[in-house]
C-alpha cells in the first residue's frame, strides 16, 4: 500500500492474505477481496483499471457495497476529492493524527462497555450511526454502543469532529500510561484485525500477536501528527 513512512513495516497486502473465510461480522464486504480478477497473485493489480500494484498500495472504500478495494495511486485520486464518483466511492485517507484533548478517559471507556483494551469506532453512512469494532481470534468483533453515551463523550472531541465517515475511524488502546486516541485509516484497522487473527495462539494471543499489536502502536505513534488549529471538520 502507499503511503507515508515507508521505512515501516509495509501494510499487509491490502489485507486479501488476511481476510477469513467468513465475514459476516465485518461491516465491509471484505470477502470480495479474496476472489481474484486475473490469473496474477493476489495483491498485484488495481480492482479498478487492471494495472499492476504493489503490496504498498492505496485503496477505495465502495459505500453502497460496503466493500474496500486495492488501487493503482492514479485509480485512487480520481475519488479522492469530495463527491467524486457520485459518492458511490471514496478514497480512504492517508492521514493519522493526534489531539492530546481528545483522549478518552478510563471513566468514559467503562461508560463505552467494551470488554477488551483496544477498539475503532467508525461513522457507517450506510447502517446510518457509530460502530464499535475490536479485534480478535475471531475477526472483528462488534461491540454494542450505547449510542446516546457515545454521543456524550464525543461532544467537543475535535478528532471525533474531524472523522470522515466509512473510511477513517477513532483508534483507541488503554494501557497502564493511559489511554491514547487516534485518528487513523479505516484500511490498517482491518490489516491489524487479520494479523490478529492469523497469528491468535492461546488464552493471551501469543508472542506473536503482541508483537503486531506493538509494531502497529508503533506505527501510529511515528506518523501520527497533531491535528491543527481550526480542523476539527472532517
Amino acid at each position: 500500500m502507499t503511503g507515508p513512512g515507508g521505512a515501516d513495516a509495509p501494510r499487509v497486502n491490502a489485507l486479501r492474505r488476511f481476510v477469513p473465510p467468513s465475514t459476516t461480522q465485518l461491516p465491509f464486504a471484505l470477502n470480495a477481496l479474496t476472489k481474484p480478477r486475473s490469473t496474477k497473485p493476489l495483491g498485484e493489480v488495481c480492482e479498478m483499471c487492471g494495472v499492476d500494484i504493489g503490496e504498498e498500495h492505496p485503496h477505495v472504500v465502495n459505500i453502497e457495497a460496503r466493500s474496500m478495494q486495492c488501487t493503482c495511486r492514479p485509480c485512487y485520486l480520481l475519488f479522492a476529492p469530495e463527491g467524486a464518483g457520485r459518492g458511490r466511492y471514496r478514497a480512504v485517507p492517508e492521514r493519522y493524527l493526534i489531539d492530546d484533548g481528545s483522549d478518552i478517559s478510563e471513566a468514559q471507556w467503562d461508560q463505552l462497555q467494551v470488554p477488551v483494551a483496544m477498539a475503532f469506532f467508525f461513522e457507517n453512512s450506510v447502517l446510518g450511526h457509530v460502530v464499535a469494532q475490536y479485534p480478535s481470534p475471531a475477526g472483528a468483533t462488534e461491540s454494542l454502543l450505547d449510542l446516546q453515551a457515545w454521543q456524550q463523550i464525543v461532544a467537543g472531541n475535535r478528532l471525533a469532529a474531524a472523522l470522515l465517515p466509512d473510511v477513517e475511524a477513532l483508534f483507541v488502546h488503554r494501557s497502564r500510561e493511559g489511554n491514547k486516541t487516534y485518528l487513523v485509516p479505516i484500511d490498517v484497522c482491518y490489516e491489524l484485525v487479520g494479523r490478529m487473527r492469523m497469528h491468535w495462539t492461546g488464552f493471551d494471543g501469543g508472542a506473536e500477536a503482541r508483537q503486531d499489536v506493538a509494531q502497529f502502536l508503533e506505527r501510529l505513534t511515528t506518523r501520527s501528527r497533531r491535528l491543527p488549529v481550526g480542523a476539527d471538520h472532517g
